[in-house]
């Protein structure tokens, strides 16, 4: 057996319960009343419907639109990929063709105060994209941060429209910095599109060149988001949306622009608070059960299998820590998603799953033992012995959570069939159940294979009884 170097199993241990701690609880601080996450735990996550209630609304066409089925089909498309966008999939959505209305239900935001008509405006706004000539606006109004925001275009900037969002192919958050000064600040990067009628990369690098050294302003419906000065031609079909942004304005805004805008503008005909079915109080109860579970396993798994079960431990607590991250926003590449009581249940199986996995390690490095191979050769063919096993049964899981992703997920084919009731609580399940499979691959198949090849190399551990072999060993 190759040995590992026996500071190994420190460094992975505690990089392990590093992460887990601040996967479960965040690392967040405050300025004055104001608080800053720097990184996300079980608190930020998006509760579904059913643990913490949310919002229902009826939309219809503002003013004397009468909108035709394909409009309101696809406003009821856009509507639901801005939802999907924000990690929102435990959500109710239909479209009455009948009445021109449109009816949708939602959680409420991970860090929301529970104002229902702020969350219906943000999935009903128009999110129209315009580029214009100069930066006329008829009002000045200052936001929560002391900045100021100019509304509705005004003169020459009001009656000329150069491009629409129509011509983004996709728009991205990024990070810019200024040269000067050194400062970072937060930007949305857009990809124009280089073909077909709505040639962004043309109409742009004409736009850049009329507007030489002139204002061109970038409006978000009746809001300008910046009113940059036009310094060369630009021809590469890139352009950036820059602006006092926070890394989630930065985000939001870019997933409005990917989403579209709606074909005409809502308004709400009725709206109301939905009461949650469980209760923030289950959810607490929950997790008491929860904390109280994986003690009694943690107890069980170190005197069943003492060192490997020791070991199996700070694997299992990793799985939880990484599939805790993938639903709670801790990576800033994913947003928070919808937990829901079936996510809950597909990440409580995930963790199951790690203990079987660690199971059949331990009992196959047990089975060597007894057959009289040495230490080190126990480790090994243990170890290898039990990877087919876990990588059938874990295998299996993925395909499966994979079907229900792809049959229950949001805008495919198959919710004709089904129906969009059931979208967001089985793809919630079919979700937690592949990260938790996915983070039970990382930890407990290679992580715990490789504290476990590090801790035999300390000469007072080295006794096959520590490995769940007889006493007298």
């Amino acid at each position: 057996m190759k040995r590992v170097p026996k500071p190994v199993f420190f460094v992975v241990a505690l990089l392990i319960l590093a992460f887990s701690f601040t996967a479960i609880f965040g690392i967040s601080y405050y300025t004055g009343d104001n608080k800053t996450t720097v990184l996300k735990g079980i608190s930020d996550i998006r509760w579904g419907i059913d643990i913490r209630g949310g919002v229902e609304a009826t939309f219809k066409p503002a003013g004397d639109v009468d909108a035709t089925d394909e409009q309101l089909e696809s406003a009821k498309s856009i509507i639901e990929l801005r939802m999907v966008s924000q990690g929102i999939t435990d959500y109710e959505l239909y479209a009455d063709a009948k009445s021109d209305r449109i009816i949708v239900r939602f959680p409420w935001k991970e860090d929301s105060d529970q104002n229902a008509i702020e969350a219906i405006e943000e999935i009903s706004s128009t999110a129209q994209l315009t580029f214009r000539p100069g930066d006329g606006h008829e009002t000045t109004d200052v936001d929560s941060n002391g900045g100021y925001v100019y509304k509705t275009p005004s003169g020459d900037t009001a009656k000329t429209i150069l491009m629409d969002g129509s011509y983004v192919e996709s728009a991205t958050a990024g990070m810019t910095t200024d040269k000067t000064t050194g400062k970072n600040s937060y930007v949305v990067q857009l990809k124009l599109k280089s073909s077909g009628d709505k040639n962004g990369k043309e109409r742009f690098a004409d736009i850049t060149k009329e507007y030489l050294n002139q204002q061109v302003s970038i409006w978000m419906d009746d809001i300008m988001l910046s009113a940059p000065k036009v310094e060369a031609e630009i021809t590469d079909g890139n352009a950036v949306i820059s602006g006092d942004f926070t890394a989630k304005e930065a985000q939001d805004l870019a997933s409005k622009i990917n989403a579209g805008a709606l074909p005409f503008q809502l308004e709400t005909s009725n709206y109301g608070t939905i009461s949650a079915t469980l209760g923030e109080n289950s959810l607490v109860a929950m997790a008491y059960a929860g904390v109280i579970a994986f003690i009694i396993i943690a107890i069980i798994m170190i005197l069943f299998y003492r060192l490997p079960g020791f070991v199996a431990v700070i694997s299992l607590l990793g799985q939880m820590g990484l599939a805790i991250a993938a639903v709670s926003g801790y990576f800033p590449v994913f947003s928070s998603f919808t937990m829901t009581l079936p996510g809950i249940a597909g990440l409580i199986l995930s963790i199951g799953m790690g203990v079987d996995c660690n199971v059949i390690t331990a009992e196959r490095i047990k089975e060597e033992l007894k057959a009289g191979r040495t230490l080190d050769g126990a480790l090994e063919r243990g170890t290898k012995n039990s990877l087919s096993a876990i990588v059938d049964g874990n295998m299996t899981v993925i395909i499966v959570s994979i079907i229900l992703m792809l049959v229950f997920g949001p805008a495919n084919i198959l919710s004709i069939i089904f129906g969009e009731s059931t979208t967001g609580t089985i793809y919630s399940f079919g979700y937690t159940l592949l990260v938790g499979v996915i983070a039970n691959f990382i930890m407990g198949v290679f992580c715990t294979r490789i504290m476990l090849r590090s801790v035999a190399g300390f000469k007072f551990l080295r006794k096959k009884w520590l490995f769940g072999g007889a006493k007298n060993d």
